[in-house]
């Protein structure tokens, strides 16, 4: 019987620093977000999510030209929010790594992924989304994309 108090005793529990943990959580998430955040205003994304909150949700106005429009509408996603509002993402330029995780923020879902062989573009670049402005997506969409080939 004292053989296995001895051993009962002498056995280590586990140590959990919980506090440790939430703070490494935290701070995990914290680099995440700052990240995405980066990467919305190095690929243009920034300005966009800048004007909507200038603006107080409304939209920015047109360009004077005709065809800057149609082709910022191809490749802007029109994101319409739970409370009616809706803000423009623009992805001209980017690649598909960088707009994949905008898919992921408004919760969307990936559809085909097409190439296209177009002069002069940057290999892997979006050149076209669908559905794109003037139509809205909202959570649970697929949106489709176009890119360069290169």
């Amino acid at each position: 019987m004292n053989a296995m108090n001895r051993f009962a005793d002498s056995a280590e529990t586990p140590d959990f620093d919980a506090s440790r943990i939430e703070r490494r959580t935290r701070r995990r998430r914290t680099v995440g977000i700052a990240a995405v955040a980066a990467a919305l205003i190095l690929g243009g994304g920034g300005t966009a999510l800048a004007t909507s909150v200038a603006g107080g949700g409304k939209s920015a106005t047109p360009a004077a030209t005709g065809t800057a429009t149609a082709s910022d509408d191809a490749t802007t996603l029109l994101y319409l929010f739970g409370d009616g509002t809706t803000t423009r993402l623009p992805l001209a330029g980017l690649s598909l790594d960088m707009a994949k995780p905008l898919l992921e923020k408004t919760q969307t879902k990936l559809g085909t992924v097409t190439k296209k062989a177009v002069k002069g573009c940057k290999p892997s670049s979006v050149l076209e989304v669908t559905p794109h402005a003037p139509k809205t997506i909202k959570p649970g969409d697929t949106v489709d994309f176009t890119i360069c080939a290169g």
